[in-house]
């Protein structure tokens, strides 16, 4: 398994057949380098949404195009995407799971708004926001999407039983570092926790010392850098 960090939210996961990009947000990233699109999508098969927010699927369709893959995501964002032309859809609701290249993604609950925010109609009502689990190669990835804590996370940590997680930790639109590590402390048994959407914008966490401070021992925060693949 392969998994490289695209900035803010945005992943590449290799896994299993599948080569995933989740929230794949470059253009107008200011941490996505310059001229590099082409490395980062390579080779690609699917793209995953969490929600609408333009800082996550402002470039879905045009990537899903430029690459001939379909978006996954929730019905009502799916349905959109597909009435702009060009673009294949699959939407599926929350505890949907999907088979994509042997890996079995999971939609699963968060707790933030998820209105298309970006284009020239203002906003849009595009469905709910959510995470996914990700499953395969004998490991789960908990993608929490954008989201605060929320009693879910038990019932999800439980039945799920990932063992990394890419937590949504930046603070201000989002849980911060110290919430993210008291909620993976209170229900998770991560091995290894991921950090995103942070660093950014001066608004958000600009380090994840907070999150390593708060996780018990034996817990590795990975943060590695743009473009730069981790293998576990």
């Amino acid at each position: 398994m392969q998994i490289t960090w695209l900035g803010h939210s945005g992943f590449r996961i290799e896994i299993e057949t599948a080569v995933l990009l989740v929230d794949p947000w470059l253009t107008g990233n200011p941490l996505f380098p310059a001229g590099r699109e082409d490395e980062a999508i390579s080779g690609a098969t699917h793209i995953l949404l969490t929600h609408a927010h333009g800082d996550h699927a402002a470039d879905a369709a045009r990537l899903a195009k430029k690459l001939g893959i379909k978006v996954h995501c929730i019905h009502e964002l799916s349905e959109w995407l597909n009435a702009q032309g060009g673009v294949e859809t699959v939407g599926f609701g929350k505890g949907g799971t999907l088979d994509l290249g042997g890996a079995k993604v999971t939609m699963v609950n968060a707790v933030h708004s998820a209105s298309i925010d970006f284009g020239d109609k203002g906003l849009l009502p595009a469905g709910d926001a959510a995470g996914f689990m990700i499953a395969g190669e004998g490991h789960t990835i908990y993608v929490s999407g954008d989201t605060d804590i929320m009693a879910d996370m038990g019932w999800m940590a439980e039945y799920h039983q990932p063992d990394i997680g890419i937590l949504s930790c930046g603070g201000h639109y989002t849980m911060d570092m110290a919430r993210a590590a008291w909620a993976a402390r209170k229900w998770f048994n991560f091995r290894w926790v991921i950090p995103c959407h942070y660093k950014t914008f001066p608004i958000l966490a600009q380090d994840a010392s907070a999150l390593r401070a708060g996780l018990p021992p034996g817990v590795e925060v990975i943060e590695h850098e743009v473009l730069d693949p981790i293998r576990i």
